[in-house]
């Protein structure tokens, strides 16, 4: 389909995906900027702040900033069954973040001035 056969809200939301893709990333890092997290506690607290998540979505995203060398994991023991993976941003990680926190701050004011 070409632009021209799209509907502005078509358009738009193909733009909305686009952005929200990077900004996923980042608040992924936020959350995984405390103690190490389990992926439900990461989807939990990603829809808590209203960012709707699912396990097809993380699971990839994870893989991507792991290998990217913004998180670990880690093995913990479980009180329900198998031992679960824990993530935690790496020194990178949190080095990444600040520049993309500064990033967004530059964004938004750009947008205010708008």
């Amino acid at each position: 389909m070409t632009q021209q056969e799209l509907t502005s809200e078509e358009y738009a939301e193909q733009v909305a995906v686009q952005l929200r893709k990077g900004f996923l990333a980042y608040c992924v890092l936020r959350v995984c900027s405390g103690t190490p997290v389990y992926t439900s506690d990461i989807i939990r607290r990603l829809s808590n702040a209203e960012l709707v998540v699912v396990e097809g979505t993380i699971y990839p995203l994870l893989s991507r900033l792991q290998k990217d060398g913004l998180l670990a994991h880690e093995w913990q023991e479980s009180e329900q069954g198998p031992p679960r993976k824990y993530y935690r941003i790496t020194d990178f990680g949190s080095q990444v973040m600040v520049h993309v926190t500064k990033k967004i701050s530059t964004l938004n004011a750009t947008l205010k001035k708008l």
